[in-house]
């Protein structure tokens, strides 16, 4: 079982890279959906963001406040390394589950987990393959601004606060380049999926 870590900044094209593998017939497990499961409504990762960051970040319905929490951790490094230290191991241990259960479920898949913070968190994990959405800032910003509504300070907050370009290219193993057309992205991606599934043969 091929197992490929996928990343990108915010607003790089990632998720239309997935989505296009997926159609391919990988098992995408998507990071972003585990975080949202592991802070469901009365879960001990729910619980311990209420005690760190105050009871204000509890919905009435008992949801996160995902916004709040944004605007409180986005742009303050030290807040957001407070919410990731809760957040992350959850995340780690129920996507190695997932990993587990697709294996057992076709031994001959190809596992692409689509994880925007595999720098941050993961780079050191046994991948067989490194996908990077690679995308400049300025393109990313405009895409956040266009197609994400948010104002272009917001949007080059959000991307402040991630690693760097440069950082991603370093651990990169494959860079789908993504500032141009979705046809070229694409293509690409057609073009890794041929090669994934040719190693996966080999």
């Amino acid at each position: 079982m091929p197992l490929i870590a996928l990343t990108g900044g915010i607003a790089s094209g990632k998720s239309t890279i997935a989505a296009r593998l997926a159609e391919h017939g990988a098992v995408v497990i998507d990071a972003d959906r585990i975080v949202r499961d592991v802070q469901a409504p009365g879960s001990p990762v729910l619980a311990r963001i209420a005690a760190e960051f105050g009871a204000e970040m509890i919905q009435p319905d008992g949801a996160l406040d995902r916004a709040r929490l944004g605007a409180r951790v986005f742009g303050d490094a030290e807040a957001l390394g407070r919410l990731n230290a809760i957040v992350h191991p959850a995340v780690k241990a129920e996507s190695q589950r997932r990993f587990a259960a697709a294996l057992a479920a076709d031994p001959a898949a190809v596992v692409v987990y689509d994880v925007p913070l595999l720098v941050e968190a993961r780079v050191d994990d046994p991948w067989d393959l490194i996908v990077v959405a690679d995308a400049p800032a300025s393109v990313r910003e405009d895409r956040l601004v266009t197609e994400r509504g948010l104002d272009r300070d917001e949007a080059r907050k959000r991307i402040a606060s991630q690693v760097s370009d440069e950082r991603r290219r370093e651990i990169a193993d494959v860079l789908v380049d993504t500032a141009s057309s979705l046809a070229d992205t694409l293509r690409q991606t057609d073009e890794l999926w041929q090669r994934l599934r040719t190693e996966a043969r080999a």
